[in-house]
Order: C-alpha cells, then structure tokens, then sequence
C-alpha cells in the first residue's frame, strides 16, 4: 500500500514519484493539485481564503494568493519547471447561508481567486471539481498525475 501523505488545512505537502497526497474537510476551502510531470513532483497545497490580508503573513499556505506563489518557489527549488507545471483543483463549496454577511459566498471567492493566481503565474488548470454544497477529500498520486475526488453521495471522480 502506498504511503498516504496527509495535508492539513492550511497546509502544504510534497512528493515526488510516490506516495499518496490527500487532504480532507474541503468545504469552502480548495486543494490545489500542482505537478510537473517530467519530473513527477507533486504538490498540494490546502487553502483557506482568497486572499493574504494578515498583518506579517504568519501562514502563507492559508490563502491562495501566498500559498500557490509560495509553492510554485519550492517546486522549483526541487527542479520543477513554471513551464511544465499543471493544476487540477477541488472544493470551494457554498456550505451555509449566511444572511446579511458582507463575506459572500467565501467558496466561491476562493475559486475565483485560485483562478486568477493560477492564470497570473502562468499555470495551466486541467480539471477541476469546485463549487456545490457538498465537502470533498482530495487524493493525488505524483507517479500518475491523476486527482481523486471523493465526496457523500456521489461516486468518486478521477480529475
């Protein structure tokens, strides 16, 4: 059996080859999948929130803005290559009505922010399983590149 990699909520891991990558509870937070195939590192990265507005950044991996900028760094310190980079991503589910909040929809700011990084960086998003009202598990194999999305109700989706 493979080695299970678990990734935290605002949280970042790594693998390259092997392993399994996996995050749990993606409610209105989003795992973001990024791979560089010819070398067959992978990285997934568990963000909160669209955007870092924390006074000294303490948690860069919290917010799509910091945590996709910040990983794509490590990749390429490992040999990756913006070029070859990809992305797959899943969450960003609406899980309660708030009345009267300014917030919004946060699952849906985050999708929207998470694609707009990506395009900024220069990634290419592949696939993606976002939105709903549903939480989500994310697993992610580096030797194969394939996503797994798993949620109640419904079968699971290869991404």
């Amino acid at each position: 059996m493979e080695t299970k990699i678990t990734v935290g909520i605002a949280d970042m891991k790594m693998a390259k080859g092997s392993g399994m990558l996996i995050t749990y509870a993606l409610g209105s937070c989003i795992g973001i999948c990024l791979y560089d195939q010819k070398i067959k590192l992978a990285a997934l990265v568990h963000i909160m929130l669209p955007l870092n507005m924390e006074p000294g950044r303490k948690n860069v991996m919290k917010y799509a803005d910091t945590g996709i900028r910040e990983t794509l760094k490590m990749m390429e310190a490992k040999g990756a290559s913006r070029s070859r980079i990809t992305a797959k991503i899943a969450g960003g589910a609406k899980m309660f009505e708030v009345s009267g909040g300014s917030l919004g929809n946060i699952g849906q700011r985050n999708i929207e922010s998470v694609h707009m990084h990506l395009k900024r960086e220069g990634i290419q998003l592949l696939k993606e399983d976002v939105g709903g009202s549903v939480a989500r598990t994310l697993l992610f194999d580096p030797g194969t590149g394939l996503g797994c999305v798993r949620c109640y109700g419904r079968p699971e989706l290869i991404i």
